[in-house]
Order: structure tokens, then C-alpha cells, then sequence
């Protein structure tokens, strides 16, 4: 099955709202073996709306629809759709009646244009929304099939899971669209694409893309219209190729976080973690303090920006800033080891560079960064010259302080 799917409201074109219904949508669809063909977005506009989904059902005989459900004058999807399939809306008590009661259990009184969300087109199935006020429609007639939904995230969420996704399952034997991320960090798109080489030919018919950012290069694996297990053997065997040619940039597949791989390699070691930040600014912490349970493993960190903080909290000797600079080996080096002993932590991870726009100079351009990692007595370092802005540039310098951690924990046991 293909579908198509629309987007409606004006504040997505403005740039105000984030579209991320289409990409939550176009995920559960292809695990059904649906394919999503199009994404369009269009304005409150009854006019736009109209020529979006009859084009759209022109081509693929299904649309899914979201926004302009509510109660409101821009709320006009269901009418437009309903004049589309000639099935006037038609009062239905039994709706009215759910929102009544959703109204009393919140100690609120329906306003009159709340009574504009009971009316549905003629012959059309009414989702039942426990989560908001806007149900969903599912209409069928001569020009095909439009699932209506709101445009709310939870809400479209969950009729999503509740009520689409029963009705789209196929039979036990279905094709699937399915993929899978393997996820690299520390290597450019195109020296991981040299290195991994001509493997499509490999791997066919999973398919196979480069998907770069702040965080790395992920590469996506996906299996097309296949049966559920033969699509899951296929991609297996892909990932573990990608593995073997990519080397060590492969830190995990799916929804690994390398932050909490970090986490689980300190943990599986009984270390304790700690951290000391420069052009940072705590955003190694704030990466690892994110996961869940990182409290048992990472003891704090000091944010060391201006050099008196490097030399009063973490020891960094006045000479070796003077000699080097704040954005070197040397000083990496130091706020690692000060970290350890002022911290009374087994592992440390140090960042120090120069973020941008400005700060730059010859020899330390824009982008340049200092990682540090103190570990079982040793302390390593890393250069990196980043790309981009300045937040592009204070998370890269993140990640490869991280990674560089993941590498020494994987490298084998920590004396």
C-alpha cells in the first residue's frame, strides 16, 4: 500500500511549528509495510488544503491527514475534505456526548464552536480521541481513503497506535519496509564512504544511506517489502559488514547514545567519572547527566572557561598556560589529571578549545579542540579542527571527548 501524507497549518510553513508527526507517522507506517510516497504541507487555506489531497489521492488513491480538527475558524480539513467526497457533515450526538463528559471530568464548559468538532461526514468512521477534544475521521468513498487526524503530537500519537495502525495491519504474511541505524562518530562522510567502498552490491537489496550530524555519521540500512524475518536476517547481516569495514567509528546501532555506552563501560568497570570543561561550558556533563542512572558513575565536573578557574580548581601550573595557552596539549593534559585527583574520581575527560565565532588566530583557528581522558594512570590526547557554528562546533568537541573515553574502555580491561 502507498499513501501520501498532508500536513496542514499555516504555522508549519512559517517555520513556528517543527513537523514531527510526519516523521513519527512515516516510521509506524513502514513497519506495516506501508509506504509513505510524498509529504506535503500546506496552509489553512481551503483552497491549498483541497488541491493537496485531491492531487495526492490522484496518485495513490490514500492520503493521511494532519491539523485542522479543532474548533476554530482556521480548523477547516474535515470540510473540505467532506465537500471533496460529497458527504455533508452531519451532527453526531454520540460524539457530542464524549466531549461533554472529557469537559466534565476537566471542570470545563464547552464553548459553541466546540459543537463544530461533532459534526461528521456522511459514511465517515469516527476515531474515538480519549486524549483531546478533535476525533479522527477515516472516510472512504470514490476518490479513495483519507485518515484524518489532529495535528496535536500526543494526540495524533495515539490514534495513530489505537486506531490507524489495527485497521491498516495486513495479513500474517506481509511485506515490511524496515531499517536500521548503524552509528559512526569521529571520521568525515566521505573518508567513512572510502572506507566502507562499494558495499551496496554486497548487501542487495537493503539499500543503504549516509546520514551526517552534530554527532556523527549514521548509516542507515533499509530493507524493502520483504517478510518480517527475511528483512530482519538481511539487515543483520548488513550491519555486521558495515562493522567490519568501518572499524572503530562504529560505537552502536539503533538508538545507541554514546553517552550512556560510556556509562555502561565505566559502570561494568566500577569507575567513577568526572569531568572538566572549558569551551564546553558543561555540555559533556549535561550529555552525560542526561541518561538515567548516571548518578552511580559520574561524580561532577568543573567548568574551568577562564584560566584562573583552570588554575585554582583544577591545578593547571600558571607556566603552562603562559607557555602554551589555555587551547593546547599540555593544558588538555593538566585539567584531565586535575580532575582525577580534584574530583577523587578514576576517570576524567577534559575539553579545551576554541569555540568561535571569534578567538581565532594562525595557529589555533576556529574549531581547533584539545580532548584530554585520564584513565588507570594515563593520560591520552586528541586534536580535532571542527566545522561550522559555534554550537556545531562545543558539541562535536563533546561527542569526541566521549568517544574517546568509549575507545579506551573498549580497548580492553583498565588497570
Amino acid at each position: 500500500m502507498n499513501i501520501e501524507l498532508v500536513t496542514i497549518g499555516t504555522e508549519l510553513l512559517l517555520g513556528l511549528t517543527v513537523d514531527t508527526n510526519s516523521a513519527e507517522i512515516a516510521r509506524h507506517l513502514a513497519a506495516r509495510g506501508v509506504r509513505v510516497t510524498r509529504r506535503t504541507s500546506v496552509a489553512d487555506r481551503g483552497e491549498e488544503i483541497r488541491a493537496a489531497v485531491k492531487e495526492a489521492l490522484g496518485r495513490t488513491g490514500a492520503v493521511l491527514t494532519t491539523g485542522g480538527l479543532g474548533p476554530t475558524r482556521d480548523d477547516i480539513t474535515k470540510k473540505v475534505v467532506a465537500d471533496l467526497f460529497d458527504a455533508p457533515l452531519e451532527f453526531d450526538a454520540g460524539v457530542w456526548d464524549s466531549l461533554l463528559e472529557r469537559f466534565a471530568r476537566l471542570e470545563r464548559k464547552p464553548a459553541e464552536s466546540n459543537r463544530s468538532q461533532a459534526e461528521v461526514p456522511r459514511g465517515a468512521t469516527v476515531l474515538p480521541n480519549r486524549w483531546g477534544t478533535a476525533p479522527g475521521l477515516w472516510l472512504t468513498g470514490q476518490p479513495g481513503l483519507v485518515i484524518m487526524l489532529p495535528g496535536v503530537p500526543l494526540e495524533m500519537r495515539r490514534l495513530l497506535e489505537h486506531e490507524v495502525l489495527p485497521r491498516l495491519a495486513p495479513p500474517e504474511n506481509r511485506s515490511v519496509i524496515r531499517s536500521l541505524l548503524v552509528r559512526t562518530s569521529g571520521v568525515p562522510e566521505s573518508s567513512l564512504a572510502e572506507q566502507i567502498g562499494d558495499i551496496e552490491s554486497e548487501i542487495e537489496p537493503i539499500t543503504l544511506a549516509y546520514l551526517p550530524g552534530l554527532e556523527g555519521v549514521d548509516l542507515r540500512l533499509s530493507a524493502w517489502e520483504l517478510a518480517p524475518e527475511e528483512a530482519d536476517r538481511r539487515l543483520g547481516s548488513a550491519a555486521r559488514l558495515l562493522r567490519e569495514r568501518a572499524g572503530n567509528h562504529v560505537y552502536g546501532q539503533g538508538e545507541s547514545d554514546l553517552a550512556e555506552l560510556v556509562l555502561d563501560g565505566a559502570r561494568a568497570r566500577g569507575l567513577r567519572l568526572g569531568v572538566a570543561e572549558s569551551c564546553t561550558g558543561g555540555l559533556l556533563g549535561a550529555r552525560l547527566t542526561e541518561v538515567p542512572g548516571s548518578s552511580d558513575i559520574f561524580m561532577g565536573g568543573v567548568i574551568a572557561y577562564h584560566n584562573a578557574i583552570k588554575m585554582e580548581l583544577l591545578g593547571v601550573p600558571e607556566a603552562t598556560l603562559a607557555e602554551h595557552g589555555a587551547v593546547s596539549e599540555p593544558v588538555a593534559r593538566a585539567m584531565a589529571e586535575g580532575a582525577v585527583k580534584r574530583l577523587g574520581v578514576s576517570a576524567a575527560l577534559s575539553v579545551t578549545g576554541v569555540a568561535g565565532p571569534g578567538g581565532g588566530t594562525p595557529e589555533k583557528p576556529v574549531g581547533t579542540v584539545w580532548v584530554g581522558c585520564a584513565l588507570g594512570g594515563v593520560v591520552e590526547t586528541r586534536r580535532s579542527r571542527f566545522a561550522g557554528t559555534r554550537h556545531e562546533v562545543r558539541a562535536r568537541a563533546a561527542q569526541a571527548a566521549l568517544l574517546l573515553l568509549y575507545r579506551k574502555l573498549s580497548a580492553g580491561p583498565v588497570s
